[in-house]
């Protein structure tokens, strides 16, 4: 079949099961500009009110406007020019928001790095990025000072979250707002800067093609490599995602506690409210008794949540003292827990509205590439086959090609998932080569195993390279992990292989069982052996607790040296 027809066929299809309420196009109330122009906007249209909540310290879209161009006009007193790399070495706080919209109002390109990281691991990002210019919490100033001198770095920015905390915060406050401000030596004091700085008259004009950030692949093997990504893939994004998965409602107030350095709490804490003009409740951290209390304080109307996260809060002890019933809109994410029927009706009971997977997404398309809101309808989306992850957003295309040949596969064979959407990098930074293996003819080649099923909705496997073989067979972890998930006794579980002489590699299940629970490793063996067929059933091995990356994926690699 030429791809023409191909697309053609599977366009009808999806239409035909598109969600009623949902646009079938990108959504842009101000028009395709850039998000700095939408900050503005706000800022001017409403500018007493709030932009952020952070345990009680508030900060308006006047105030946001204003200090990110003051941020602005310090990176240019201080010698950073359009084009600069500027990273950002910092947990969820206000001074990252300003710092991000002040980087990107500059013409500079935003670049951040995991607050967990190391230093091996920042001086990589930092040599790779080529960036001159860091902004960093202050607490993490001795890991930038250990490293410095290996780096290209000129300029250090500081600050420190206890400047912003409350005398009486309304809601619990984590370690980091606690800790006594570290004295400043060899860096600029953020806050006290931006006050005595004029905001910049001389922004430059951006425009939707010019360089905006550079996120770093968060993969559990190799180095991270750097996504070029636009204002363009950023406003993209937001008006393809937004609209079709969580609405427009410009009184919402959303909450976020996912890492803002990943690409999927970028979207969520720094573009989507700007984008929609909303308030957001952003926390530094997660932690469930402050995500009750906020949701009750502040009347939160949508967040987003790991299944991890929600399965805390239905099995807190303390849940039944908060009324979280503000909640209209929760999606999530399985990354170690896996959404069920059992959590969902859980969860309706607890807030009276629907919890459902966000979607599926890499940080190569700036993610948010799919989307299941509006097929919950008796339980579709669970019922559908393991690894379901919805429909296409509006504007981008998949298709299956055959990982050898490139040719296209017909609907329900698997095969190599190939995305091709607006938002898709502009390649990987001083990496070319890799660019041209992963970018062809304007798709991109994700190296993942995916099926898109004859009604035309996306099934993701897995990556290929965790694929196992046998008997000749394929076995995909994600697949297995996602039926694991429908035990009840099961609270996570990592699947990977291990080389068997007889099979060739035998799927190996490291799971963790909930508190209380009574099942074996022999009385899972005999449920996977009635739930799957047999060339599947794993090897069990009974598990405390899974190693994890700082976004909340399983350390497969590690993982292998458990079997050994």
């Amino acid at each position: 079949m030429q791809e023409i027809d191909y697309l053609t066929t599977l366009r009808a299809l999806q239409q035909a099961a598109w969600p009623s309420d949902a646009p079938t196009e990108p959504v842009y109330p101000l028009g395709e500009q850039p998000l700095t122009r939408y900050l503005q906007h706000w800022a001017k249209k409403s500018p007493n009110k709030t932009a952020i909540h952070f345990y009680g310290h508030q900060l308006s879209y006047a105030e946001l406007d204003d200090l990110s161009n003051r941020f602005a006009a310090l990176l240019y007193q201080q010698g950073i020019n359009p084009g600069d790399r500027v990273a950002v070495f910092m947990p969820n706080c206000p001074q990252l928001h300003i710092a991000f919209y002040g980087i990107l109002k500059a013409g500079a390109i935003h670049a951040p790095v995991s607050p967990m990281a190391k230093g091996m691991e920042l001086s990589y990002q930092l040599n790779d990025s080529g960036a001159n210019a860091i902004v960093c919490f202050d607490q993490l100033l001795p890991v930038v000072r250990d490293i410095r001198a290996e780096t290209s770095l000129q300029l250090v920015i500081s600050t420190s979250l206890s400047e912003l905390c409350p005398a009486q915060p309304p809601i619990p406050v984590p370690d980091l707002l606690q800790a006594p401000k570290l004295p400043i030596t060899d860096s600029i004091d953020m806050l006290p800067a931006l006050q005595t700085i004029a905001p910049a008259d001389n922004l430059p004009e951006l425009n939707l093609d010019d360089i905006a950030a550079l996120n770093y692949t968060g993969g559990t093997t190799g180095l991270p490599k750097g996504c070029i990504h636009t204002h363009g893939d950023m406003l993209y994004t937001c008006a393809s995602f937004l609209p079709v998965a969580l609405g427009l409602d410009a009184e919402r107030i959303s909450l976020n506690f996912m890492p803002e350095f990943w690409i999927a709490g970028e979207n969520a804490g720094l573009l989507y409210p700007v984008f929609a003009g909303t308030t957001l409740v952003l926390l530094a951290r997660w932690d469930a008794l402050t995500f009750m209390s906020a949701v009750q304080h502040y009347r939160v109307k949508q967040t987003g949540l790991l299944v991890d996260s929600a399965s805390e809060v239905l099995d807190h002890p303390q849940v039944s003292e908060f009324d979280l019933s503000s909640l209209e809109t929760t999606s999530c994410v399985s990354f170690i827990k896996k959404l069920t029927p059992e959590y969902r009706q859980r969860w309706r009971a607890l807030t009276g509205c629907t919890l459902f997977e966000t979607s599926f997404g890499m940080t190569e398309t700036h993610t948010c590439d799919t989307f299941t809101a509006g097929l919950q309808k008796d339980n579709f989306d669970l019922k559908s086959a393991p690894t379901f992850v919805g429909l296409p957003v509006p504007g981008t295309e998949f298709k299956v090609c055959d990982f050898a040949t490139g040719d296209l596969l017909p609907l329900g064979s698997e095969g190599e998932l190939c995305v091709r959407t607006p938002s898709l990098l502009k390649g990987y930074w001083n990496k070319p080569e890799a660019s041209a293996e992963a970018l062809r003819d304007g798709w991109l080649h994700t190296g993942d195993s995916g099926v898109i099923t004859e009604q035309g909705f996306i099934r993701y496997l897995g990556r290929r390279k965790e694929m196992l073989k046998v008997n000749g067979m394929s076995v995909f972890p994600s697949e297995l992990e996602a039926m694991l998930g429908q035990h009840p006794d099961i609270l996570a579980s990592a699947v990977i292989g291990r080389p068997d002489e007889q099979r060739g590699q035998m799927p190996v299940a490291f799971i963790i069982c909930k508190p209380g629970s009574n099942s074996s490793a022999e009385s899972l063996h005999a449920w996977c052996k009635s739930a799957m067929a047999i060339f599947k059933v794993p090897e069990i091995r009974l598990v405390d607790t899974l190693p994890m990356t700082a976004t909340g994926k399983v350390k497969k690699q590690e993982l292998q040296d458990w079997i050994n």
